[in-house]
């Protein structure tokens, strides 16, 4: 426990109270062992035990005991002369030792916590075979095979935490890296397709345009003294904005959601619903009220994906069973309703929304219904379900073929 001891996890601690537990519990045990020996200096031996106990307490209260060394050193000196006294006056004093085999090797740096274990089994053995009167190899089995066991643990957690560190470090390097690359891959993806569409619309809609605004003002020099000369350019002029107005529609087709290519809205949101209903645990059924009429492009696009999103909330969020969507044709608007029978949330306490995190939220279907002047409104309580409500005003084409 220093500087760079490992941080306290809840396993740390559990360990910790446990080494505190066995040094108190061998204490007590030596105390009465004394008193129950009935032997002459038993109460010399109880009142080392408790003075040994409460410098031991003292550690754990100080905090720079693990984050200084040398202080750590002094308590640990501390903690072992009063040791050494104790071991002194009974033999029993021998046992606290494996405990104070953890604490040197923990608090202490390699080489110096090797060296105070060598140490404290050497004065364990020798206070032993003092009290034995004699000397004998049985006597040094115990100490050096308790510091021989205390070593391989302690040394062997230590790595086992700095590798799971090293691995921690490098998953959140992976992580970051990976993020990093999403987000260039994100740009990369965005940035080739600008550079697409401004390929594109310059080959075509800007050179179509640049081709009427010359032929208009070819026509308007031949106006009034060559009249022909001037109606053939209008005719041109004409023919050039009809293939740029085709040239439009095919842009507008091509950002088409695909499930929208060749079916209408209401197709498409009862494809939607099957599809939610197969792949997750919610059964989604779609309604339609009212006369279906042609919606422009961005009106079905922005349903749709409010749909989508909205479903995709119930599935991930709502723990629901049951969604209901429903798409109406209310004479001067179109409206789309999503209900469920999920947990429900808060619309007030939601946090507020966060582009980088991706995703369709309520915002976004806010921005996306405010371009084109329609309205959302969120009815939801915890464990009410959720009611979300989108409208549009509604604009019918302009012309017969307004919708690719």
């Amino acid at each position: 426990m220093n500087a760079s001891a490992p941080a306290l996890t809840p396993t740390t601690r559990a360990l910790a109270w446990c080494l505190h537990l066995l040094v108190v519990g061998l204490l007590v045990l030596v105390a009465a062992r004394a008193v129950t020996d009935g032997r002459s200096h038993a109460g010399p031996i109880v009142a080392v035990a408790v003075v040994c106990g409460l410098v031991y307490a003292a550690g754990p209260v100080l905090p720079r005991v693990r984050l200084v060394r040398r202080v750590a050193a002094a308590w640990l000196a501390a903690v072992g002369a009063v040791w050494l006294v104790l071991l002194a006056l009974s033999p029993e004093a021998v046992w606290v030792a494996f405990p104070l085999y953890f604490l040197q090797l923990h608090l202490l740096s390699r080489r110096a916590g090797l060296a105070a274990v060598t140490a404290t089994a050497v004065a364990a053995v020798a206070g032993y075979a003092a009290h034995a009167g004699s000397f004998g190899p049985a006597m040094v089995i115990g100490p050096a095979l308790g510091a021989a066991v205390a070593v391989a643990v302690v040394w062997g957690y230590q790595a086992l935490y700095r590798e799971s560190e090293r691995r921690s470090r490098l998953i959140e390097e992976l992580t970051a890296t990976r993020a990093d690359l999403a987000r260039a891959q994100h740009t990369a993806g965005v940035l080739a397709e600008r550079e697409r569409l401004a390929r594109e619309i310059h080959d075509t809609l800007a050179q179509g345009l640049s081709s009427i605004q010359l032929l208009l003002r070819a026509a308007e020099r031949a106006l009034p003294e060559r009249p022909d000369a001037a109606a053939g350019h209008v005719v041109a002029a004409r023919q050039a904005a009809v293939d740029n107005l085709a040239e439009a529609r095919r842009f507008v087709a091509a950002l088409t959601p695909p499930a929208l290519d060749g079916t209408t809205l209401a197709g498409a949101l009862e494809r939607l619903c099957a599809t939610t209903s197969a792949r997750h645990r919610v059964t989604a059924r779609f309604h339609l009220t009212g006369v279906p009429l042609p919606l422009p492009t961005a009106h079905e696009v922005a349903l749709l994906r409010i749909a989508q999103s909205a479903l995709a909330n119930t599935v991930r969020h709502a723990d629901a069973t049951t969604a209901e969507v429903t798409l109406s044709h209310l004479g001067d608007h179109v409206a789309l309703d999503v209900v469920d029978n999920g947990t429900g949330f808060d619309p007030d306490g939601l946090p507020p929304a966060d582009p980088e995190a991706g995703g369709f939220g309520l915002a976004a279907m806010r921005a996306r219904l405010d371009a084109l002047g329609g309205t959302l409104s969120i009815e939801s309580a915890p464990g009410r379900g959720t009611a979300l409500a989108a409208r549009l005003p509604f604009t019918p084409p302009t012309e017969p073929e307004a919708r690719p």
